[in-house]
């Protein structure tokens, strides 16, 4: 169905199940780092495709960006994005080390991709016990660069559906207490055909 018919009652639906997702794949973070993460309430946008790098903050702004395709019973992409300060200190919490900046290299983007692994894992897992499909994470994608283009990616394949964006935002972030300041956003881009799926399953058909 076109993302605009969506009723107030199917985008809430369709927060409570991210909010279920992304619940396991914080406590997947948390085992990883050794520190709580916290979760803020997922929130939707609907927005022109062209518009999307608008609302991660700017198109210009430097972020580490990891891209996973949706595979199995139902198609969309996940996209994990880390402002640069945020990727250096979630790297130097997993690697064991300080760093004076933050280094793209074979480690590095080893640990990055294992995180956005291990993150959409657990999330699609999550939803795909309550929906009853099969859902997978393909193998992950890993760019550095502005935010405009870390999502191109993305905005390609989403523009095969047309020219507008769904997405299911949740932002997270590190215990400021326990001396791990990150913020990080996951999203949820599930294709047209795909939130037909998902709100069938969970009982808000399509209109």
């Amino acid at each position: 169905m076109p993302f605009r018919e969506l009723s107030n009652t199917q985008l809430d639906a369709l927060k409570e199940i991210s909010n279920i997702g992304m619940g396991h794949a914080a406590t997947a973070l948390s085992q990883m780092i050794g520190q709580t993460v916290y979760l803020q309430v997922p929130h939707v946008t609907i927005t022109e495709i062209s518009k999307v790098s608008g609302h991660l903050g700017g198109a210009e702004r430097l972020m580490v960006g990891i891209t996973l395709q949706i595979l199995g019973d139902a198609r969309g992409s996940i996209m994990l994005l880390f402002p640069k300060e945020s990727a250096h200190r979630l790297l130097c919490s997993l690697l064991g080390r300080q760093k004076k900046a933050l280094i793209m290299n074979a480690e590095t983007v080893s640990a990055l991709k294992e995180v956005g692994n291990i993150l959409a894992s657990a999330y699609l897992s999550a939803l795909g016990n309550l929906l009853n499909k099969t859902l997978i994470p393909s193998v992950p994608l890993l760019a550095y660069d502005m935010a405009g283009a870390v999502v191109d990616y993305v905005l390609i394949e989403l523009r095969k559906s047309g020219d507008m964006a769904l997405m299911v935002e949740t932002d997270f972030s590190g215990d400021r207490d326990q001396g791990l300041a990150i913020k990080g956003h996951f999203f949820l881009l599930p294709d047209p055909l795909t939130l037909d799926i998902f709100l069938d399953a969970i009982g808000e058909p399509p209109g």
